[in-house]
Order: structure tokens, then C-alpha cells, then sequence
């Protein structure tokens, strides 16, 4: 595609006028065509040259675009296309079109559980099926991991529309530690993903406070029509987590400087994709890295830590240092005896 605006109407227009054979177009024909057509799409009306026409023709027919296109001459003064069938629209897609292609399909079907995207479906498809009919012994070459059997998903679409829509909700709602479920009338504000779990976070009808429900512990929700909305204009997503890692958000707490010993084994793991945005490289030794993040200690970052088990050392802070040797104690002593 031109990375020129005005290149693309250009040559969209020539295209236009030629594939209509029931006219006969001059040079000057084209140039009047492409200066109304840049006129009426982007307000310029300096007109256009018969040099800057000459070589949109020229490159129209060469490979530089992947036009190609047959443009011939007859009578040594009308335009035409030799192929009456061709038009510039209507090019067969190389192989790295398809590869390309291909891989925004994949991340287009991420968010079909949205009702924005569900339009889409009907051209996912017909994209799927161009890319397989026209290269059918290529392998994808993009994976993106997906669990369609991840429960709470089918609350997508409809949290979605009831943020958009601004209406309170009543949800049934029981969290990994209650016995039952428990009905809460609730503020939706945001939709936020991690790792490979979806919260819903905004405020009980009766609350200050933000705090964010897990999908796959929402047993159902009703839209409560009468019930006036109540926003927060306060809360901005980007600067509300800035300072933690995944969505638990423990009040009161502030941003506190953690500094972490990684082994030689995962060093490479945690530069190339850092912990927190906030990470700095502190130290290299001769058995790995010291590297600080600053943020508020939640869950998730204990669960972090964890991942890496014997190939992190907590140096800092005292109070994380001692809960991570605790968790860690606890999980040798689960190896040490015979399994039964």
C-alpha cells in the first residue's frame, strides 16, 4: 500500500476510470479525474500535474506495489486496461499477505467473546478460508494460547455492555473462601485480563472502595434498571495499577523498594522480560543479578516470586523475605517424605 494518501487516491481513481470501457481516457482525462477525485476527499485544489499522473502510471504498472498492472495504449492516445477483468482491488494475495493475514486472525479470535467482535465473525471465517484455500500447505506461524473451557468467560459480552451502558448490577458472586454465594449489587467500571484470568473492578453500590470480582467466581449477574449508576471519575486504570503486579490492590499499603537475587539460569528470563516496569538492574555477580522493582506487596507478586522457586532469593523487604522462606519451607517439607 502507498504509504502516500494522496498516491492511493490517485491511483484508486486511475483504477476507477479505466476499468470503465464505456469511455475512451486521455492523459488529460485522468489528470482532471485524479485532481476533482483529491479535491472532493481532501480539499486540495492546486490540481495535479502530468508528470506526478505519467509516473503513478508507471508504477501502477511495475512490481513495486504488486499492481502489475496492463496498461496499454491504443491509438497512441487512450488509456485502458489490456485485461478488461483487472482491477488493482482485486489482487491475489502473496504469500506473506497470507502469512500476514493469518496471524491477525488469530489474535482477532481472542475477543470473540465480545459482542463487537462476534459481528465479526461471518469475516473471520471467510478470512480463514481465503488464507486456506489459496495456501493450503502453510502452518501457522503465530500461536497465541487460548482456554475457551476457562469459566466466567461467558460473561464477557454482557459485563461489557453494562459497563458501556453505565448500569449497576447484581451479582452472585462466591469467592475461593466462602462457603456459599453471596449477592452483591455492584459499580462496574473495567474489564482487566491477567494472566490468562478476567476481573471484573468497580465498587459496591454501598462501598468506597475498589476491589475487583474474579469472572469464574460469578455464578450470574442482573442488570438493575432502576438503580442509578454511580462512576468514580477518580479512577484511571493505568496509574491505579501502576504500582503492582496483576490486580490486587491491598489499601493503605504503599509502594515499597523489593530487591530480588536471580541465579545465572534466569537471568536472561528476567531482563528480557522484566517483572514490573519498574525493574532496575542493580548488581551483576558472578552467580546472577540483584535487580529492585518497586511496588505495593500483593499476591500475585508472592506468586511470582514462587514461580521461580530455588532460583530467586528475596533480599528485601524483611517482612516479604521472611512470608516467601515460609512458603518455600513449607513446600520441602511436601517432598521430603515417601509417597504412599
Amino acid at each position: 500500500m502507498p504509504a502516500n494518501r494522496n498516491a492511493l487516491i490517485r491511483y484508486t481513481t486511475i483504477d476507477k476510470c479505466l476499468r470503465n470501457r464505456y469511455r475512451q481516457w486521455t492523459l488529460e482525462d485522468l489528470i482532471d479525474a485524479c485532481s476533482d477525485a483529491l479535491y472532493e476527499y481532501e480539499g486540495i485544489d492546486k490540481g495535479v500535474s502530468r508528470r506526478t499522473v505519467q509516473m503513478d502510471i508507471q508504477m501502477m504498472r511495475s512490481e513495486k506495489l504488486g499492481y502489475n498492472a496492463p496498461i496499454i495504449v491504443r491509438d497512441k492516445k487512450y488509456y485502458t486496461y489490456e485485461d478488461p477483468d483487472y482491477s488493482i482491488t482485486q489482487l491475489p494475495l502473496s504469500e506473506q499477505d497470507l502469512n500476514k493475514l493469518g496471524d491477525a486472525v488469530e489474535i482477532l479470535k481472542q475477543f470473540q467473546g465480545f459482542s463487537h467482535f462476534k459481528e465479526m465473525t461471518g469475516l473471520i471465517q471467510k478470512l480463514e478460508n481465503k488464507i486456506y484455500t489459496e495456501n493450503t500447505q502453510s502452518r501457522p506461524i503465530i500461536h497465541i494460547e487460548r482456554n475457551e473451557n476457562l469459566k466466567g468467560l461467558e460473561h464477557l459480552n454482557g459485563l461489557y455492555q453494562v459497563i458501556l451502558k453505565r448500569q449497576v448490577i447484581k451479582v452472585e458472586y462466591q469467592s475461593f473462601k466462602a462457603k456459599r454465594s453471596n449477592r452483591i449489587y455492584f459499580n462496574p467500571y473495567l474489564l482487566k485480563e491477567f494472566n490468562n484470568r478476567w476481573f471484573l473492578i468497580g465498587k459496591q453500590k454501598k462501598g468506597d472502595m475498589i476491589m475487583n470480582l474474579a469472572l469464574d467466581r460469578i455464578h450470574a449477574f442482573e442488570v438493575m434498571e432502576q438503580m442509578s449508576f454511580k462512576d468514580d471519575p477518580s479512577f484511571e486504570p493505568h496509574s491505579y495499577y501502576e504500582d503492582v503486579i496483576g490486580v490486587t490492590i491491598n489499601s493503605g499499603l504503599l509502594p515499597r523498594t523489593v530487591k530480588l537475587f536471580i541465579n545465572n539460569d534466569n537471568k536472561p528470563y528476567v531482563l528480557t522480560k522484566p517483572l514490573h516496569w519498574s525493574q532496575k538492574l542493580i548488581e551483576e555477580q558472578d552467580d546472577g543479578i540483584i535487580i529492585s522493582i518497586k511496588v505495593v506487596p500483593n499476591y500475585e507478586l508472592e506468586r511470582v516470586i514462587l514461580g521461580f522457586g530455588p532460583s530467586v532469593d528475596v533480599l528485601s523487604p524483611p517482612s516479604l523475605r521472611k512470608k516467601i522462606g515460609r512458603l518455600m519451607n513449607r513446600a520441602s517439607e511436601l517432598y521430603e517424605g515417601e509417597i504412599e
